[in-house]
């Protein structure tokens, strides 16, 4: 059974479908003229995920049928990156003989960047020993050897074993800078690197202009924090996870940009910072005064969920509000309140996901 089908000839028909669904959902909603960004219409996804099937001697990659749970064999993926497809059969090829690699793995992660480095994850149903790392060692080592700048995890249950580090870093062109990002295994990042590239190019054209700071909630890696500080004087930004936050301070010190705060809050957290409800330590203990802020800007990239009540009150604090939304519905259901006290000024559509359902939503606001 196959995959959905990614054809290069049917992508801009499916991204027109998309653009008028878009336009259907916001019908009733005073928006101005959508802004329709395209992906690459292949080897788009810097991540892949593949099952591994054990047939006799043979070995291969699977995928499931999300309609009817069949598998299907996978050799290649046309919507991951052509360093994901080059490397696929190389990899196989090399477990394959192999049983100390072979052996119990059910699981090949990939992450990919676009300035050329890979991670490769091999998740195990039993513990790994020193047989295993001997042979991932030399499975690195060839791999390298053929070309590839890449990087090898193992995993089994409470082990994980890093040959020689469990991150890429990606750089990324927004306009005529280059951005370097660290991107951690299993931490969130932007699936398609070039749509990430505009997602940022289009956050910084909505913000030129800007006085005083900007505040940003669920910053993730930094990912648009540090795009959008050269627009402003300080940006203070809040990211609940733990990895993300690390990789957010690597990212500051590797793009060497000095006005930039990140701290470990959640937003609903953050809110009641804001407005006196609660004390938190972790603000006294980096230094971190709110009031000194001159914060006339938010940015917000919530989760599918959209935000909570309190927090778009809270986000209506601000003269412009920026909202990356991956679920346009909630982004739909914010907007009946932060609609009451700001206009929709910019409004984009930006295709992550080639040939699926899934939207991608940006819309800048502005106080009325």
């Amino acid at each position: 059974m196959a995959a959905t089908p990614i054809n290069p000839d049917t992508y801009q028909a499916q991204l027109d479908e998309k653009a008028e669904r878009m336009q259907a959902l916001f019908a009733d909603v005073d928006t101005p003229e959508l802004e329709v960004f395209a992906s690459p219409a292949q080897h788009y996804r810097m991540r892949a995920e593949f099952r591994v099937w054990h047939e006799g001697e043979d070995l291969y990659y699977i995928m499931f049928n999300q309609e009817t749970r069949e598998k299907y064999r996978v050799d290649q993926f046309p919507a991951a990156s052509r360093l994901i497809n080059d490397l696929m059969p190389l990899l196989m090829d090399a477990m394959k003989p192999n049983r100390a690699l072979r052996h119990k793995l059910f699981q090949v992660d990939f992450l990919s960047t676009l300035s050329g480095e890979v991670l490769v994850s091999l998740l195990y149903h039993r513990q790994l020993d020193d047989q295993w790392l001997t042979e991932a060692k030399m499975l690195k080592q060839r791999l390298n050897d053929e070309g590839f700048n890449l990087n090898l995890i193992g995993r089994a249950r409470k082990q994980k074993i890093v040959l020689n580090q469990d991150y890429v870093v990606e750089k990324l062109k927004v306009n005529d800078r280059t951005l370097t990002y660290q991107q951690v295994e299993n931490s969130f990042t932007q699936p398609n690197g070039e749509v990430a590239q505009k997602m940022l190019e289009w956050a910084v054209d909505c913000t030129q202009d800007s006085e005083g700071d900007l505040l940003e909630l669920y910053c993730g890696n930094g990912n648009f924090s540090l795009a959008l500080a050269q627009n402003f004087e300080r940006v203070l930004a809040t990211e609940l996870a733990k990895p993300s936050v690390d990789s957010a301070q690597y990212n500051i010190a590797a793009n060497q940009i000095d006005n930039v705060q990140i701290i470990r809050m959640s937003a609903e957290e953050f809110t009641q910072a804001m407005e006196g409800q609660r004390e938190f330590r972790r603000l006294k203990d980096n230094n971190i005064d709110l009031k000194s802020y001159n914060c006339n800007t938010i940015f917000v990239d919530p989760p599918r969920a959209g935000m909570d009540d309190d927090t778009c009150r809270m986000v209506q604090g601000y003269e412009r509000i920026v909202y990356i939304s991956c679920n346009p519905d909630t982004l739909k259901a914010n907007l009946e309140i932060l609609s009451t006290t700001h206009r929709i000024t910019r409004f984009a559509l930006f295709d992550q996901f080639p040939y699926t359902h899934h939207m991608e939503a940006g819309v800048m606001l502005e106080r009325k």
